[in-house]
């Protein structure tokens, strides 16, 4: 999901509950007007009608359920945005059950405390308003992609009558720019989109044409080019759809659509898309900036010991050649890592040359050495209790990197991944995760990887808590050993 998706997703719940509250503040001064409609005088009976303080604070409750009640219909859905015309329809029958659930509790629970015609005008008036917000959300995200800004870059995989039906029904939206198909040519049929290839040309097409994501209509490949295909998609994180009954799918993290009566598959590789992705990262910044406050002190005594212990900088920050620490993060991009100095300076790269011999991780693109003479005094003990990642707190308040993930490595490490390895890269990197809860740095790099999919392809937000508290008894366990 692109961010300004993400953005402009996000941003309908604050309008919805600022238009629903103008709304209420509106009929409630509209009412006061006596003559509003010319020729009838509406009849106002001051010593029931409410203060505003309290009708206002009536009129916050009742947008809050609205706002309830379009939740749980899934109206504010990131993954998929209905057209205009379905929202603004959605919008008005909801609001409308809403006005019912009112009617019914003023009728049943309490009497009417104030006039009847003002919620009337409430509840026309949040509609109008609502949907009126709705609209000018869509009007800029229209806006944003006339500027080819949040555009998706699609490909189709097949030459088929589906994708001609499909083509002409996605290439009115305009959040798709459709670069063209790629088959076989064991089947020609007739498009309007640019043939461009054969499926053995995938990956170099995919490159050029900056494609992002794939919808697979091909009825006869084999099961070996259906799986390659998928792998292919999940290594270079583009997002893959297919038609049903073409091929074995996975039973997780499915979703299913709708396209001018064809069903189509997505397959998710993971459950971080949408709101998971919204409650991960407020669950991040919640425990990141949580966890600084609580562990400064500690933060304060290390960073001490560290300097006097032995020279060079508190955090370690920089390589042999002088070059900033970085790591790899979501989808292969670089970013400054923080991390406490737990080594004498100007001994990194002797991983690779004097030490080589004493890696532990043979064919392993990780590196791992036992008594490792460059680490200090200090070092140890850091690296035992796991104190030296604590800086890593910033990363995550920064957003390149979360509280639960698989482990940022080095840029010469993720050079020398397999192809089933990268699929790692698909979430943020984390400070702690599934490894470090299972084995911590003595696991096999397989079954790191292993483990790290599991969580990717399972997340959940209890599972994050989980791992969390599994990290402090590990740590503790660790220490006493």
């Amino acid at each position: 999901m692109k961010p300004i998706q993400l953005i402009l997703g996000l941003l309908k719940i604050p309008v919805d509950f600022l238009m629903g509250t103008v709304a209420f503040l509106v009929a409630y001064h509209l009412r006061t007007i006596t003559d509003l409609i010319p020729g009838v005088q509406l009849p106002l009976d001051l010593d029931v009608f409410p203060a505003i303080e309290d009708y206002m604070s009536f009129g916050v409750t009742a947008i809050l359920v609205l706002i309830t009640l379009m939740a749980l219909s899934r109206t504010y859905s990131l993954k998929f945005t209905p057209r205009l015309s379905r929202e603004l329809g959605g919008t008005v029958i909801l609001s409308s059950a809403w006005f019912m659930l009112i009617i019914a509790y003023f009728f049943i629970i309490h009497e009417f405390p104030f006039s009847r015609l003002v919620l009337a005008y409430s509840w026309i008036l949040a509609t109008i308003f609502i949907c009126v917000g709705r609209s000018f959300i869509r009007f800029i995200e229209y806006g944003f992609l006339r500027a080819n800004i949040g555009k998706t870059r699609l490909l189709f995989i097949g030459n088929n009558e589906i994708t001609e039906i499909l083509t002409r029904q996605m290439s009115k939206d305009p959040r798709y720019d459709i670069v063209g198909l790629i088959d076989d040519g064991l089947f020609h049929h007739k498009s309007s989109i640019t043939h461009l290839g054969h499926v053995d040309k995938l990956s170099e097409i995919v490159e050029k044409k900056e494609v992002e994501e794939i919808i697979q209509t091909k009825h006869d490949l084999s099961d070996a080019q259906a799986s390659d295909i998928r792998e292919f998609c999940r290594e270079h994180h583009i997002a893959y759809s297919f038609v049903p009954d073409l091929l074995s799918v996975q039973q997780t993290n499915v979703e299913v659509e709708t396209l001018s009566g064809i069903p189509i598959i997505k397959l998710k590789p993971t459950p971080l898309d949408g709101w998971g992705r919204v409650i991960k990262r407020l669950f991040d910044l919640t425990g990141a900036g949580a966890g600084l406050i609580i562990l400064s002190p500690f933060l304060l005594i290390s960073a001490l010991c560290i300097k006097l212990d032995s020279r060079g900088t508190i955090i370690f920050k920089y390589l042999d050649d002088g070059s900033r620490v970085k790591r790899v993060g979501q989808q292969g991009k670089l970013f400054n890592f923080y991390k406490f100095r737990t080594m004498y300076p100007k001994t990194h790269n002797l991983r690779y040359t004097e030490l080589a011999e004493k890696n532990t991780r043979e064919g392993s693109p990780l590196v791992k050495i036992k008594d490792d003479p460059r680490v200090t005094r200090v070092g140890r003990f850091l690296r035992k209790t796991s104190i030296d990642e604590l800086p890593q707190l910033l990363n995550v308040l920064k957003g390149e990197m979360s509280l639960v993930g698989p482990r940022p490595h080095l840029p010469e490490e993720v050079a020398n991944y397999k192809k089933h390895h990268k699929f790692v890269l698909t979430i943020k990197p984390g400070i702690t995760g599934m490894a470090q809860i299972s084995g911590r740095s003595d696991l096999d790099f397989e079954e790191e990887v292993r483990l790290d999919t599991y969580y990717i392809e399972h997340w959940s937000l209890w599972l994050d808590i989980k791992i969390i508290f599994k990290t402090f008894g590990a740590l503790l366990k660790g220490y006493k050993e």
